[in-house]
Order: structure tokens, then sequence, then C-alpha cells
């Protein structure tokens, strides 16, 4: 069997045959000319350091923390100060401006440059005016540059109260650890876990990219593009309902661009989706990829887990049994795909090496002036 594979290898290597590695996939939709063994560029797993391990302890410190009112000091960095306030430009309100009972956390950066520093200082009960200018980038072009006046009520005072890492934090916020030493073992392995997972989204991704750029499309299947296109419709008329505003002012206001270019965007996306699906439909097909079933049902309860659902059943509801059958698909050819790829050392670019034998030459020359000196 060796004999044979080794002389298969060689024909192939000298007589470059059609047929040898993965042969050409094509329907009425698409042509996929390379999708098992293409190449990646090869990268490493990235290490999880003592400071990423402390910097991860001390995010989950303080999303542990406690506030307590204190009544007893003025404002400082890191409270968090109830507030009213009102904005007037020209002694005029201006829209946006005011808020009663607002939690604002000083050190937060929510607002613009000097009115949280303008706070610092103040206690409970005071009423003062911040002298302010919006930034000359500002969204809102009636206020970009412009000197405004914030009367500001502080009503109350919260101060964060952090937690120390100790074995009794350890014990009360760990099922696995007792000490700190043990703690910092855990989150060290949960860091790994996830950059490995992160690793592999990444690779799979690239892997697939690879896939695309050797998919042509013979035609597109159009009521699957208006599908498409009106699903995405859906989620950007759902945004804009969410801020208050008509569809049109959604898309000039916080997306920057006319109904013709989001009509363009929106057509290229969808075609792009269609054209994933068509790809990973026609590999799942040849090489026997399409879930069972019992498959199905398994690959669900993981979604379910994964994207939060209460059960199986809320989410096909909310996402439609057939969305997730094609997720379920396209998930187990994108793990196929990748399996089956082949990772490669970076090529070195010809520039570099080019820029390397200069500045080795001017190495040389400047050597030989030094010594000549």
């Amino acid at each position: 069997m060796k004999k044979l594979a080794v002389l298969l290898l060689a024909a192939c290597t000298a007589f470059s045959l059609v047929g040898c590695g993965s042969k050409e996939l094509k329907d009425q939709y698409v042509t996929i000319s390379e999708y098992k063994g293409v190449e990646i560029e090869k990268e490493d797993v990235t290490e999880v350091t003592d400071t990423d391990v402390d910097t991860e302890i001390n995010s989950r410190l303080e999303a542990a923390a406690t506030s307590t009112e204190v009544k007893d000091r003025a404002v400082q960095s890191g409270d968090t100060a109830t507030i009213d306030y009102v904005g007037k430009k020209d002694g005029q309100e201006f829209e946006g401006g005011s808020a009663t009972d607002y939690p604002l956390e000083i050190g937060s950066g929510t607002f613009i440059d000097g009115f949280e520093d303008g706070i610092i200082g103040h206690k409970t009960g005071e009423t003062f005016d911040l002298n302010l200018t919006f930034p000359e980038n500002y969204g809102n072009a009636d206020l970009a540059g412009k000197p405004v006046v914030f009367t500001v009520t502080v009503k109350s005072i919260q101060q964060k109260n952090v937690p120390e890492l100790n074995d009794e934090f350890v014990k009360e916020n760990s099922e696995k650890s007792k000490t700190v030493d043990e703690y910092k073992k855990e989150v060290k392995e949960e860091l790994e876990k996830k950059n490995k997972e992160n690793f592999e989204a990444s690779m799979k991704e690239k892997a697939w990219a690879e896939v695309m750029d050797n998919t042509k499309v013979t035609k597109y299947p159009e009521d699957k593009v208006d599908e498409m296109k009106e699903q995405y419709r859906s989620q950007y008329e759902q945004m804009a309902s969410y801020y208050g505003v008509e569809f049109s002012e959604f898309l000039t206001q916080y997306m920057n661009m006319e109904e013709e270019e989001f009509e363009k965007q929106l057509d290229e996306a969808a075609k792009n989706s269609v054209k994933q699906e068509l790809a990973a439909d026609l590999i799942a097909k040849e090489m026997k990829l399409t879930p069972t079933d019992k498959e199905y049902e398994k690959i669900f309860k993981d979604y379910a887990s994964q994207y939060g659902f209460t059960d199986v059943d809320a989410m096909k509801e909310q996402i439609g049994e057939d969305q997730l059958k094609e997720m379920a698909v396209q998930d187990k050819v994108l793990d196929w795909v990748f399996d089956n790829a082949k990772q490669v050392e970076a090529k070195e670019d010809d520039s570099d090496k080019d820029s390397g034998s200069d500045s080795k030459d001017e190495g040389k020359t400047d050597s030989s002036s030094d010594s000549s000196k």
C-alpha cells in the first residue's frame, strides 16, 4: 500500500494529472475548483502570560465589586455620582443635553472632556456650572466645536468597593479552587482553552476563505438571495425601531449612507451568504457530511446552550429550523475543511529578501570603512 501511495504521489507531481487531490465540484449554481487540502499560513496559539492572568482576575474582581453610599466627602475618581444636569448652548437647552438621576461613573469617559473631571471635588447637594466645549469632530454638527454650559446637581455618591484577591474570595467564586495559587492556575487554563478556541475559529475562517476564493458562481438562485436580503433588511429595520427613528433616518444618521447604497451593500451581503450556503451544501453532499436527525438534535442542543436559549424549541421558534440546519451544515463543513487543510510556513516576501541583502552589503561597507580609519 505504501509503494502504491508513493507511485500515485509521483505521478501527480511528474505529470500534474487532473484529479490528484480534491476533484472539482460543480452544480447548476457554483463550481468549486479546490476544497480539500487548501493551504493556510501556519500559526501558533497565543501564549497565556502571567500578565494576562492578572488582567483577567482584576476584571473579575471589578465585576464582583459592591457599592456603598458616602456622605462625608466629595466625589472622587472611580465613584459613581448620581446627577441631574441641564445643558445649554447660547442660553437655550439643546436636545439630548439634559437628564435626571443619571448614574455617572467618574473616569469612564462617557461624557465629553471636562465633564467628569468637573464633578470631582463636589459634595452631595451641590449645584454648579461646567463651561465646556464640544469636540470639533462631534457627531452632531450643531454642537461640534461649540461652547456650552452644563448645570449639574450631585444627588448622591456611591463608592466602589473592589474585593481583595484572597482565599475567601476564591472559595466564594470558584467551584474548583480553594487558594489564590490554585485559582491563578484555573484562570490560566481557562484562558488557554479560550485562546485555543479562538485560534481554531480563526484558522477555520482562513481555510474557508481559501475555499471561497476557489468557488465561482454560475448563477444565483434568486429566491434564496431575496430571502436573505429580506432577513438582513428586517434586522436593520428592528434596529431602527429600537432607536425610535424612521428607517431612512436610521440609515443616514447611524450608518452614514443613503438607501441606494444600503440596497447595494445588502445585495452584496446576501449574495455572499448564499454563495457560502451553496458551497457548503455541495461539499456536504459530496463528502457525506450532512448531519442525521440525531446529530441535528445534538447540535441544536449545543447551539441553545451556546446562545443562551432556554431550550431547543424556543431557539427554533426564534431562528427557524431550516436556518439552524443550514448553520449546522456549514459548521460541519468548516470543521472538515480545516481538518483537511495544509498548514504551511509563511512565505518570505521578496522585497524583504532584497532589503535584507542590501542591509548586509551596507553593513560590510560600513565595517570596511571603520577598519580603514
